[in-house]
Formats: structure tokens, C-alpha cells, sequence
């Protein structure tokens, strides 16, 4: 009856799978206990390709019969304890975590955004401003620092009078606002369609931006509508002569 079962499997044996794959696994136990929590936290771009890289390996060898099992295993002990040798050097000589991990990058700093930062990490205005929400913080005037971080996470530091604690210290309160805070301008191009949705109109923005000491809508890059229906504006930086 089980005669031809094997038949069509080719060169894939189970019991050589379920040793591959049970070894495998083992290893990666083992391997994952030895690279500490820093590695599997993915702190840097380096770590989070490091970690995919290693459980593709494992998946090689338990998955590829193709693959040599003595070959990959050996692959991914080696690519493990590299990992680990790299994690040392950064400890013991701090100049080369720039090299290896970069560093982070102030991309608000006292309510405006920093146009050269933000280009610098290839970070786009809808991106800033979607991590913005994501840490609670609609409004970017409201923002002292705000820092990307070396794993693409935004940190922000928001201003005191902004603070929760602070707020009741001084009996903040009133109505609920009258705008929700809004991209108007993004990179010198207005958003008409939010325009519309607050029954705002170009004349008004017109008004908003010449309070800036500026007549033309391209030479914003960030404008935001804030809660109370003002203009929160960071003009374009001077480009700079070479």
C-alpha cells in the first residue's frame, strides 16, 4: 500500500527534512540567545537587515533540500558571530557606530521644520507628519524637538506650555478647536482639496502668507492650519551658492 508513496518527491526525504528543520530550528534558538536583546529590538536599519537575513538562512536549510545542510548551518553561525563581532567594535570604539549605525537626526527644532535635515534622510512631509499623529502631536508649532531616529522611529519632545502637566497648572482649557490642524502648503504646493474641506479659500491663504512678509505660495514649505483657523509657516531655505 505504501509502496510508491514516496514517488514524486524527488530527492526530499522526510526524516532528512524534520532533521534539518528541527536542527535548524535548534540553532536559531541558540544563535538568536547569543546576539542579545539589542538585535532582535532591530535599533538600526543594520539590525532589522541582519535579522531578516539570518531567518532566511534558517529558512534555507530547513526548507531547501537543495541546499548543502552543513553549508548553510556553518553560514548561519558565521553571519551570527559577525553580527556579534560588529556589536563589539561599536561598544568598545564609538566613531564607528556613525559608520555602522549612523546617527540621529533633528528634523524639527523649536516649532520649524529643518528643510536641509529632512532631505538629508529622504523623509517627505506627508511621512513627518503621519509620525507626528502617531505620537499624539497634530500641530507642529506645538514640537521643541523632534528626532528621527536611527530606526526610522520619530521621538518628540513637545513644548512646555504643550505638556499635559503643565496645561492643568495653568487651567488650560476652553471649546473643542475650531480646525483640526491641517497640511495648507507642502514643498511650495497647495493643497486645495483641504483647502475646500475647512471652506477656506485661496484669498484667505493669500492673506495668511503675506503676513510672513512673502506674496507667493511657492515660497513655503510647510504651511499648517492650526486649531484656532491661524497659519503656521516655515519658509523655504536660501539655496546656498557652490
Amino acid at each position: 500500500m505504501f509502496e510508491n508513496w514516496g514517488e514524486g518527491w524527488g530527492d526530499i526525504h522526510l526524516l532528512e527534512m524534520a532533521f534539518r528543520t528541527t536542527v535548524s530550528f535548534a540553532a536559531l534558538l541558540l544563535l538568536t540567545r547569543l546576539l542579545g536583546k539589542k538585535q532582535m529590538s532591530q535599533l538600526t536599519f543594520f539590525h532589522y537587515i541582519t535579522g531578516i537575513t539570518i531567518g532566511s538562512i534558517a529558512a534555507n536549510i530547513a526548507g531547501e533540500s537543495e541546499t548543502p545542510f552543513w553549508n548553510g548551518l556553518l553560514s548561519l553561525v558565521i553571519w551570527t558571530l559577525l553580527t556579534v563581532l560588529l556589536s563589539f567594535v561599536t561598544l568598545k570604539w564609538g566613531g564607528s557606530r556613525m559608520i555602522l549605525d549612523n546617527q540621529p537626526t533633528i528634523v524639527i527644532n523649536d516649532g520649524r521644520i529643518d528643510e536641509q535635515a529632512m532631505k538629508s534622510v529622504q523623509l517627505h512631509l506627508d511621512d513627518l507628519n503621519m509620525m507626528l499623529r502617531e505620537t499624539g502631536v497634530f500641530t507642529i508649532k506645538d514640537v521643541q524637538y523632534a528626532v528621527l531616529e536611527t530606526n526610522g522611529a520619530l521621538s518628540v519632545l513637545q513644548k512646555v506650555p504643550q505638556l499635559p502637566a503643565t496645561k492643568k497648572d495653568v487651567k488650560a482649557g476652553g471649546g473643542p478647536p475650531q480646525y483640526m490642524p491641517s497640511e495648507i502648503i507642502a514643498d511650495g504646493r497647495v493643497n486645495r482639496k483641504t483647502l475646500q474641506l475647512h471652506g477656506l479659500s485661496e484669498e484667505w491663504l493669500l492673506k495668511e502668507i503675506r503676513k510672513h512678509g512673502i506674496s507667493r505660495s511657492d515660497q513655503v514649505f510647510f504651511a499648517q492650519l492650526q486649531e484656532d483657523g491661524s497659519l503656521d509657516v516655515t519658509l523655504k531655505q536660501p539655496k546656498m551658492n557652490r
